[in-house]
């Protein structure tokens, strides 16, 4: 008793698995971490817009969509990087009087 006409379509090679390379695991050591925005009842939508485009090198239209995040859903992730990278940004936002964290 067999498997029927499907046992004969079933690959006898081994599956091909693709190792990363040592740059894309270092990228990705070096990517994880992120600076969350947090919505408060204190900031305007143009000073966090401004803000963001300053600090984070977003354009107006990204600052605004991450703006509008913030204020319907209590948060949003405005920047990924190294913690190294990611540090001073945040402080700028929290001197900045935005409420934000690296996570």
């Amino acid at each position: 008793m067999g498997c029927g006409p499907f046992h004969e379509n079933v690959r006898k090679e081994k599956p091909q698995i693709e190792k990363e390379s040592e740059v894309d695991v270092l990228t990705q050591v070096e990517r994880e971490h992120e600076i969350i925005l947090f919505n408060d009842d204190v900031n305007t939508f143009d000073h966090v817009i401004n803000t963001l485009v300053a600090y984070c090198d977003h354009t107006s239209e990204q600052a605004e969509q991450c703006a509008y995040i913030v204020h319907y859903t209590g948060k949003c992730g405005v920047k990924t990087g190294s913690y190294d990278e990611l540090k001073p940004i945040c402080v700028n936002l929290l001197e900045a009087q935005l409420s934000a964290e690296i996570h």
